[in-house]
């Protein structure tokens, strides 16, 4: 299944390479610069399929 990103956001700078929490793959994806709070931004897992977020 092919993850769509939100059109409406921009995300610039680092997109890539964050480390899955869940099964510890940087084969992953930055698909919102900003999480629930200015200090987080999501990510999607390509391994796991699971999204997590990351603390900045």
């Amino acid at each position: 299944m092919m993850r769509r990103f939100d059109p409406s956001t921009d995300t610039s700078g680092e997109t890539a390479g964050a480390e899955c929490p869940y099964c510890g793959s940087t084969d992953t994806v930055r698909e919102h610069p900003k999480g629930p709070g200015l200090c987080r931004s999501m990510h999607f897992c390509n391994e796991c399929q699971e999204p997590f977020q990351r603390f900045e």
